[in-house]
């Protein structure tokens, strides 16, 4: 790297984002925000940025703001985080652009309504089956027979794969590629897969955090089991032949093939475009019957906490059922 773009880079990574991301309905949107302080004052929650020699301040739409994501260089008071916590903001710690996710804060307000739908459809066999046919499906499109078995599905999986494998190596003039990941010795792996694994591992990055913005589970997973992010994997599967596969066959023949996958998803914030269709896959694939697209992805939720009868199913919380 020339010393040109060396400085450049330091620029841009020196540079504090501040990103309102895609919205989705009214109640769940997202904010981006690194290399910033942020506190709480007399007159609510601020981010204040240091550009060049003067600082900024940006007032933090807490009332409207569905999840907060927290990238490198962020310092937050716990003053802020307890507004935050109040207003039902998820505050999630991230990567750069969100290529990892590393934490998440959920409010104790965040409804239930898709971690009970996933956890029904988990403990179920018959359920969890057709959960995880509908994300088979989902990669197939129309291709895949309608009354094909699980087991059947993986098998036409495999060898889609294959098949997207050796299209993508004859495009860039490669020998037949055969994907494997060796942590143990990552110098060691050809440049595709290189690529791969690091694009994979971005990918994972924000599907984790759009899993935790919704308050599902992902360890409860219906494809992928006995991990804690099972359910991460299993929703990553969905985009991986769009976005990262592809992206690694064009590095081939790059010197940091793992790097340039991470810079290319972190440039120009790639990967959070897919947040609002990663929460829309998410609610067909557990609630595939709901036919209205929630504007407001928790519209029915009430502030009190609802109970559980095994033969009425919810019941008003706040009310004494004590009887004379």
């Amino acid at each position: 790297m020339s010393s040109t773009s060396a400085r450049n880079a330091r620029q841009r990574l020196a540079a504090p984002t501040a990103a309102m991301l895609p919205r989705i309905g009214d109640s769940l949107s997202f904010l981006y925000i690194d290399i910033a302080r942020i506190v709480q004052d007399d007159t609510g929650v601020k981010a204040f940025f240091q550009l060049d020699d003067e600082q900024r301040r940006v007032a933090l739409p807490t009332a409207a703001l569905g999840c907060l994501l927290l990238g490198p260089g962020v310092s937050i008071t716990s003053r802020a985080l307890s507004t935050l916590a109040r207003h039902g903001t998820t505050v999630i710690c991230v990567g750069s652009a969100g290529i990892c996710c590393y934490a998440a804060n959920v409010p104790d307000s965040l409804p239930t309504r898709w971690l009970e739908l996933q956890a029904r459809a988990w403990a179920d066999d018959t359920e969890r089956a057709a959960v995880a046919r509908r994300m088979y499906l989902r990669r197939f499109g129309e291709t895949a027979p309608a009354n094909a078995t699980i087991a059947q599905l993986r098998g036409l999986e495999g060898q889609r794969m294959k098949a997207l494998y050796r299209l993508c190596a004859q495009q860039h003039g490669l020998r037949p590629f055969k994907r494997s990941y060796a942590p143990d010795d990552w110098d060691g792996q050809d440049p595709v897969n290189r690529a791969l694994s690091a694009a994979n591992t971005c990918l994972y990055g924000i599907v984790h955090a759009a899993i935790n913005a919704i308050g599902c589970s992902p360890g409860l997973g219906f494809v992928h089991t006995g991990t804690s992010h099972s359910f991460v994997y299993d929703i990553a599967d969905l985009y991986k032949a769009e976005l990262t596969v592809p992206l690694a066959f064009s590095l081939h023949a790059a010197v940091d093939p793992d790097g340039q996958a991470r810079r290319s998803f972190r440039d120009g914030l790639r990967l959070f475009r897919l947040l609002p269709r990663i929460v829309a896959d998410i609610q067909t694939l557990l609630d595939p019957d709901d036919g209205t697209r929630r504007e407001d992805a928790e519209e029915a939720a009430e502030e009190l906490v609802d109970l559980w009868d095994p033969d009425f199913g919810r019941l008003a919380g706040g009310t004494n059922y004590g009887h004379d």
